[in-house]
C-alpha cells in the first residue's frame, strides 16, 4: 500500500476544502465535514485501503484498519494542511450540526461510553460466576461449587470483583457525567459514592422497608427526609451530576481565585447533596421506577410484539447512534429488577448483522468485498457491528433488511421464553455468559435463529439478484 497515495485519494474523495477537522481512533479516520453530501462515496469505497465509511453523531468516519490508520492520518494532515485535531475537537465541531434530539443522544453516549469497559468487564466476570454457581449446568440440580466446595470462595471472590462496578455504578456515572457537563470529575465520584453511602438504606431493600413502615428518616427542622441510597439507579445521579457541574461552573465565575479552593467545591457538593436527598433523588427515583414498571409491564403482556419491535429496530438504532441511550435503560432494569430482557436482543441483533455480512462473502465476486465481509462478520460475532453495518450490509441494503428480519424473529423467541441477562457483556456470541444459566437453552436457540435466518435470506436473495 502506498500510504501517501491513499491519503491523497481519500482527501480527493472527501474534499480537502470540505474538512473542518480530522482525527483518528484505533481503526477509523474521523472527520467533521462542512457538507457530507459533497463526499464522493463511490470513489471513496473504491480505494483499496478503505474498508467502509459511515456517518454518525455528526462525524463522517472512514474505516481503514488497525496499524495503518495512524500512518494514513499523518499523510492526510500533510496533504491537506488541516493540522492535527483531538477527538474532543472533532466532537465539538460535529456537535454544531446536530439537532436537539441528536445532542441529547450524544450527551448520553458521551457519558456512558467511557464507563462501558468497566461495565462489560463486570458483566463477563459475572458470567463466569454464573457458570460456577448456576445449578444444573454441570450437575443435576446442583451447581459446580455445591459439588466442588473448594471452588466456593474462588467464585465468591469473582462475584465481589464483578459486582463492584454495579454496586458503585452511581460513582462511575457521576465521574463521567460531571466531566461531560464541565465540572470536576472527582467531585462527581464523591457525589456518586455519597448516593450509595453505607449509612443509607439499600435501595434494593427499600420496598420491604416501606411495606413494613420502617424506612429511616432525617428530621431537618420538622421536614422528614428518607435516608435511602440509590444503588443501581441512573436518573438520580445523572440529574444530580448536572446540577453539581453547573453550580461549580457558576461559583468559579463569581468567586475570586484565592478563595475558590475553600468555597467552590464544598458549597457545590453540600448544596447538591441536600438537593439530591430532598428533591432530586425522590422524584427521579419515582420516575425511574414508574418507567421501569411500565416497560416491564409491556413486555410481560405483549412479549412477542416487544421482541419483534426491539429485535428488529435495534440495528436501526445503531445506525442513528441512539442505541447508546438504551444502555441507561439496561442498567436501570438491572438495578431495579435484577436483570434486563433488552440486552439479550442486542446480542442477537449483532450476530444477525454478522451472519448477513458472512453471506455476502459467498455471494460477491469482488475480492475486496469478500475480505471485508469475512472480517466484519467476525467482528460482529464478537460484538462490534459497525464494519458489517456500514461497510457491507447498508452498502448493499438487502443484507441489512435480511439481518433485521432474522433479529426480529430471534427477539420474539427469546422474549416469549423470558430470557434475561444478569449484566451487560459482550454483545455477540460471547454474550451467553451474561445470560442467566437457566435461560441458556432458549438463548442458544435464538442465537441459532440469528445465525441461520439472515445468512439464508441474504444468500438466496443475493442469488436471485445476481450480486457481483
Amino acid at each position: 500500500m502506498d500510504i501517501r497515495q491513499t491519503a491523497e485519494q481519500i482527501a480527493e474523495a472527501v474534499g480537502s476544502e470540505n474538512i473542518a477537522a480530522a482525527t483518528h481512533c484505533v481503526t477509523r479516520l474521523r472527520f467533521a465535514l462542512n457538507d457530507e453530501s459533497k463526499v464522493d462515496k463511490e470513489k471513496l469505497e473504491n480505494i483499496d485501503a478503505v474498508k467502509g465509511s459511515f456517518s454518525t453523531n455528526g462525524q463522517f468516519q472512514v474505516v481503514i484498519g488497525q496499524g495503518t490508520v495512524d500512518k494514513v492520518y499523518n499523510e492526510l494532515v500533510d496533504v491537506t494542511g488541516i493540522g492535527t485535531s483531538t477527538k474532543e475537537d472533532i466532537k465539538n465541531a460535529a456537535e454544531k450540526k446536530l439537532n436537539p434530539l441528536q445532542k441529547a443522544v450524544k450527551t448520553l453516549a458521551d457519558i456512558f461510553i467511557p464507563i462501558l469497559p468497566a461495565i462489560v468487564t463486570a458483566g463477563l466476570l459475572m458470567g463466569i460466576n454464573n457458570i460456577l454457581t448456576g445449578p444444573g449446568i454441570f450437575y443435576d440440580g446442583k451447581s459446580f461449587v455445591d459439588v466442588n466446595t473448594a471452588w466456593k470462595d474462588f467464585a465468591d471472590m469473582i462475584n465481589v470483583i464483578a459486582n463492584t462496578a454495579f454496586a458503585f455504578l452511581p460513582a462511575l456515572i457521576g465521574w463521567s457525567a460531571v466531566k461531560k457537563f464541565g465540572g470536576n470529575p472527582l467531585l462527581g465520584i464523591v457525589l456518586g459514592l455519597m448516593l450509595v453511602h453505607p449509612s443509607l438504606l439499600n435501595a434494593w431493600d427499600y420496598g420491604k422497608a416501606l411495606e413494613a413502615g420502617k424506612v429511616p428518616h432525617w428530621n431537618l427542622f420538622g421536614l422528614e427526609i428518607q435516608k435511602v441510597g440509590y444503588q443501581g439507579q441512573v436518573l438520580p445521579v445523572l440529574l444530580a451530576s448536572y446540577v453539581l457541574a453547573k453550580m461549580e461552573v457558576f461559583l468559579k465565575k463569581k468567586i475570586p481565585d484565592a478563595f475558590q479552593l475553600l468555597i467552590v467545591a464544598p458549597v457545590a457538593l453540600l448544596v447538591t447533596g441536600f438537593l439530591s436527598f430532598i428533591v432530586i433523588g425522590p422524584i427521579t427515583f419515582g420516575i425511574a421506577n414508574w418507567l421501569t414498571d411500565g416497560l416491564v409491564g409491556i413486555f410481560d403482556h405483549f412479549a412477542a410484539v416487544g421482541g419483534l419491535i426491539y429485535g428488529g429496530v435495534y440495528a436501526l438504532l445503531v445506525v442513528t447512534g441512539m442505541h447508546h441511550t438504551f444502555l441507561a435503560v439496561d442498567l436501570q432494569l438491572i438495578g431495579s429488577k435484577g436483570g434486563t430482557f433488552l440486552w439479550p436482543m442486542l446480542a442477537l441483533s449483532n450476530i444477525a448483522q454478522g451472519s448477513a455480512a458472512l453471506a455476502m462473502m459467498f455471494l460477491s465476486k469482488d475480492e475486496k468485498v469478500k475480505g471485508l465481509s469475512f472480517t466484519s462478520a467476525i467482528s460482529a460475532y464478537l460484538g462490534i457491528t459497525e464494519p458489517a453495518l456500514f461497510g457491507v450490509n447498508l452498502r448493499f441494503r438487502f443484507p441489512f433488511i435480511c439481518a433485521i428480519i432474522g433479529s426480529a424473529i430471534a427477539g420474539v423467541f427469546i422474549t416469549v421464553n423470558k430470557v434475561m441477562a444478569s449484566s451487560i457483556g459482550v454483545g455477540g456470541i460471547p454474550g451467553f455468559l451474561s445470560i442467566f444459566p437457566d435461560k441458556w437453552g432458549p438463548f442458544f436457540i435464538g442465537m441459532a435463529i440469528a445465525i441461520v435466518v439472515p445468512f439464508v435470506l441474504t444468500y438466496l436473495f443475493g442469488r436471485v439478484k445476481k450480486v457481483n
